[in-house]
């Protein structure tokens, strides 16, 4: 995919799916892109780890047809092994390679990847060179607004960016230093989208669809990504393109195609976590919700797991769930 072919993608479908740690595997990918989504990228994978063929980090690149455009998310503090893992991922027949300059984790940081980029940003710039030296699909970075309050700069990480040849930047909009706690700072995204020479997708607590749509309209930004707010509400890309495809049909029939994309991926213990975790995560303000997850993880039996969730869900008929945006939720990932 070139460039520009990317950039009318995102035009066609400005919602994007953000990577999240332990989340957006292929199976999830696949899943999110059947519900809606528009370009879709991997957990963070390690450009050292994929240097030395592990078998685990080349199980997290893995894609599917259906996910194009799929772009692999790269890390890692040593230039050479960026260079030879962006080329790699190239050769899978991903459409975009993807930066990580967000990650505020210290495994990640203490060893001078991630988020900690943004204090150095000649490093920044190094790190894009290499990656971009051996491919001829587009380059984009996730980045975060700067390593702390005082030193926020992603209107200069964006000038750098433009300067390399970047297709675009996406900003989870807290610093290093906020990790997950507050609210994103839609007003320094907006910022820095009017002046950025490239095109910006906006990121952070977007809870619905209507409200991904709105971020676009107030921000000028190009694009959003959203990461935890499809965890509550599998149903949101669709709604921010403003269709109702799914409005009618129940969770458990939703819930039931994740598990036909899981049972494709993982071994039968994992589907069973898989769908604990995310029948869990989508029982979110409904009513009834704690004692439902209560039993999901008490419950040992696969055919009782699955059993339960299709009683709670189907049980549900047109209750609406409660808003629960205000409560801390999945304070993790690597954005």
């Amino acid at each position: 995919m070139t460039h520009s072919q990317l950039l009318e993608h995102l035009r066609e479908n400005p919602f994007a799916l953000a990577p999240m740690a332990g989340i957006t595997d292929r199976p999830f990918r696949s899943f999110m892109r059947e519900l809606g989504c528009g370009a879709v990228v991997s957990e963070l994978v390690s450009s050292t780890g994929l240097r030395f063929s592990s078998q685990k980090t080349l199980k997290l690149m893995e894609f599917e047809p259906v996910q194009h455009p799929v772009g692999i998310q790269l890390f890692g503090e040593n230039l050479e092994h960026l260079a030879d893992a962006a080329a790699i991922v190239e050769q899978m027949g991903a459409d975009f390679v993807d930066l990580n300059f967000g990650c505020p984790v210290p495994k990640v940081v203490n060893k001078g990847a991630g988020s900690a980029c943004l204090k150095d940003l000649a490093v920044l710039r190094d790190v894009i060179r290499a990656a971009k030296s051996k491919i001829s699909i587009p380059l984009t970075i996730k980045v975060r607004t700067g390593w702390d309050h005082n030193t926020r700069n992603t209107d200069q990480v964006a000038r750098v960016a433009a300067d390399e040849g970047v297709t675009w930047v996406a900003i989870h909009g807290r610093t290093r230093a906020a990790q997950y706690t507050g609210r994103a700072d839609w007003d320094y995204i907006r910022e820095v989208k009017a002046g950025s020479p490239l095109p910006i997708l906006g990121n952070g607590d977007i809870a619905s669809g209507e409200q991904a749509r709105s971020r676009i309209s107030e921000t000028g930004c190009d694009g959003v990504m959203i990461g935890r707010g499809c965890l509550k509400n599998p149903r949101i890309f669709m709604q921010a393109r403003g269709r109702t495809d799914l409005d009618d049909v129940s969770l458990w029939t939703i819930l039931s195609r994740l598990h036909v994309h899981l049972l494709t991926f993982y071994e039968q213990r994992m589907v069973l976590l898989q769908m604990r975790k995310f029948a869990s995560w989508y029982s979110a303000g409904y009513p009834g919700a704690a004692a439902f997850r209560k039993d999901l993880f008490t419950m040992a039996d696969s055919v009782a797991v699955l059993d339960r969730i299709e009683m709670f869900y189907s049980g549900l008929g047109t209750v609406r769930p409660a808003d629960t945006s205000g409560e801390a939720f999945l304070m993790g990932g690597h954005g």
